[in-house]
């Protein structure tokens, strides 16, 4: 029976010629922005940039690299960034909240850099051109949403510090999240730091951060986007990305959780309260779970849920929310955000950091156009062209604004009417994203946030210990798109023994040991025996059947953005040369059999150049050195010639190699490891 279901994996994951995934014509990727108020801590890097830079590499190799664009950038507005810097004033920091910004991006950008995150753009919401043109597109977008009538303006309670004299937003609150099973650490004005939303007048013991008094409530007006509205038009969408076997099942799951209708958790204690409120509430359904301490209460709208949690607060009756819909709010009263347009008399808003974030990536699009002399208006062919896609890779606690606000909106520009608008792609509308959302990577078992209790290591500390290469490959093979995983580097671990192998280096550990005496062993022998030419000519056929076979897995968990599967694809390609090589060198030295020493080099080298190929997103330093000492250029990246011998390629049957000298490495260890 184990044999026949092995048979039946293989068969299923067969891969051919025949049925190579289709890759678009065009592409944006785009990382998830981190904040303005903190340099890069590991799970920025290690979570989301050095997938999203993996994937925009393979990209430019597969389908052209002036067909892709790369974005992300520093997320300068919001309560965060303004509390921080609250703070940092406070233990003597000199300048404006520009400059305290400003500090923290240019950090952030020099650690992506050292890290070799190949953004063609890291821009700031609220820094230099980048900012002129998120001010442009957020004024245009929220304007537009206005004029087809998809924006209502809603009157609701904010928290105002009466000690301070100031409302409170976002991080300035902070207590419990309602939302039923949250085990979030903290809940902030209107959501919690694992991206539930809920009313504020809900949220559990808030406290201000300001004066740390219990804040009263005051009404305020904002416009909000009719979120609920979309409920059956995102279950139509999310019923077709479940059809999709490049999104992640995290994704699907999460956007699912929150189409469920409006629903109340009320603690079994209150139940004679409920009874009595009951007949006043609208039409809904109890359903009691005897094993339970809670009951739950279901409504058709959400207005009536509102209504019936008023009748509940009022009454001090402890519940928690369920994950539903609610209008997306758009405006804020801070004073450091976005202006947002002036509509209907409504002046001094500012627009909410969430929803601007989420367009941030078509201005930064826009502004890398503007950059180069380009039409700016050719970002509608990344963003609004079905032969067009766009890589969103963010951390799984965002899914609800990218998985659920962003499409709904994006479907909002097609049309004033729900019935008119679809998941479907459309020419000349914005594309539905595909997004790559991976699980926490944890530190040393434990969840890590700069804002929880467990501090995590920063991305540019991890560079005393290791190289960026071994860092990336380490993050690329943890499977944070099915699970969350615990980073233990042993440099930072408290529990680690003397004798005890560091995990982080294993797979670095197959480039610079393995793959690099592949690389320099076939080096010094054409430089022993053929005056550093390299033979040139036919490949053995079962070279290059392995060869095609690793390149079309390895094309295919790509496109599923499966980066674990990567990786083990190119453990086992990378041990087949080396155990190719040492028994064919082996024999061939016996021999001196010149015939076999140079069908030997001609078989290892085209193992070299499609190792060095498929590694290129990976590891671009060391294989980009490969290409350097191999004398050849920038096609070699290219997947056209993918398939191709080095023969075929060059057109000749020998090739000069620039000089290795000796003990020269392609993939270096870190210092401190020798």
């Amino acid at each position: 029976m184990a044999d026949k279901n092995e048979n039946m994996y293989k068969k299923k994951n067969a891969v051919s010629r025949d049925n190579r995934p289709q890759f678009p014509k065009r592409a944006v990727v785009t990382g998830g922005m981190p904040y303005g108020n903190k340099t890069l801590h590991f799970g920025h890097v290690g979570g989301v940039f050095v997938f999203a830079d993996v994937y925009a590499r393979f990209l430019r190799d597969r389908i052209g690299k002036d067909n892709v664009i790369f974005v992300s950038g520093t997320d300068c507005y919001g309560s965060p960034i303004a509390e921080g810097y609250r703070k940092a004033c406070e233990q003597g920091f000199k300048g404006d909240i520009k400059d305290y910004v400003s500090r923290n991006h240019e950090a952030q950008k020099k650690t992506l850099a050292d890290y070799d995150i190949s953004l063609d753009l890291f821009g700031a919401s609220g820094l230099g051109e980048t900012a002129k043109w998120h001010n442009k597109v957020s004024d245009a977008f929220i304007r537009k949403l206005y004029e087809m009538g998809h924006l209502k303006k809603i009157s609701t309670a904010q928290f105002y510090d009466e000690k301070a004299g100031m409302f409170l937003n976002g991080r300035q609150v902070v207590g419990k999240c309602p939302v039923q099973g949250c085990q979030s650490e903290k809940g902030y004005a209107d959501e919690c730091d694992l991206g539930h939303q809920y009313n504020p007048i809900n949220l559990i013991d808030p406290k201000s951060t300001i004066t740390g008094e219990t804040p009263v409530m005051k009404d305020v007006v904002n416009w909000y986007f009719k979120l609920p509205d979309y409920n059956g038009l995102l279950k139509e969408m999310v019923s077709d990305m479940e059809k999709q076997d490049n999104v992640r099942s995290v994704v699907t799951k999460t956007v699912k959780e929150f189409l469920e209708a409006p629903v109340i958790y009320i603690m079994n204690d209150y139940m004679e309260i409920y009874k009595e409120l009951a007949p006043k509430m609208a039409e809904h359904q109890l359903i009691e779970e005897p094993k339970k301490t809670s009951f739950t209460v279901v409504f058709k709208e959400l207005s009536e849920r509102d209504e019936a949690c008023r009748m509940l607060n009022e009454r001090q009756v402890r519940f928690r929310e369920g994950k539903t819909l609610v209008p997306f709010r758009l405006t804020g009263n801070i004073e450091w955000g976005v202006p947002a347009p002036e509509l209907e008399d409504e002046k001094g808003l500012t627009v909410w950091v969430w929803p601007e974030s989420l367009w941030a990536p078509i201005s930064f699009t826009v502004a890398h156009l503007a950059a180069q002399g380009r039409d700016t208006e050719e970002w509608r062919d990344y963003w609004c062209d079905p032969e067009a896609k766009v890589y969103q890779f963010i951390g799984q606690d965002n899914i609800y604004f990218y998985g659920i606000a962003e499409p709904a909106m994006w479907m909002a520009f097609q049309d004033e009417n729900l019935e008119n608008m679809s998941p479907s792609e459309t020419k000349g509308h914005l594309t539905m994203p595909v997004l790559v959302a991976n699980h926490h990577i944890l530190f040393l078992d434990k969840k890590a946030s700069s804002s929880g209790s467990v501090k995590p290591p920063m991305a540019a500390e991890l560079l005393d210990y290791y190289t960026a290469e071994q860092l990336r490959m380490h993050w690329l093979g943890l499977g944070l798109g099915m699970r969350s995983v615990s980073f233990q580097p042993k440099p930072l671990n408290p529990l680690a023994k003397e004798e005890d192998s560091d995990p982080v280096t294993k797979e670095g550990f197959l480039l610079s040991n393995v793959f690099n005496r592949v690389v320099r062993t076939c080096f010094y022998d054409v430089q022993k025996y053929y005056d550093g030419v390299m033979p040139v000519g036919q490949v053995s056929e079962d070279i290059m059947a392995e060869s095609e076979k690793a390149v079309l897995e390895y094309e295919r968990f790509m496109y599923k953005t499966e980066f674990h599967q990567v990786t083990y694809v190119l453990d086992s390609y990378i041990r087949k040369a080396s155990k190719y090589m040492a028994k064919a060198k082996n024999e061939a030295d016996k021999s001196e059999d010149d015939n076999a020493r140079r069908q030997y080099l001609i078989d290892t080298f085209h193992m070299i150049k499609t190792a060095a190929v498929l590694l290129h997103p990976l590891a671009p330093k060391g294989t980009e050195m490969i290409r350097e000492y191999m004398e050849l250029d920038e096609s070699l990246w290219s997947w056209d010639h993918v398939f191709s011998t080095l023969s075929e390629m060059l057109g000749k049957d020998s090739h000069k190699l620039k000089f290795l000298e000796p003990k020269v490495d392609f993939f270096k260890r870190h210092p401190s490891q020798y």
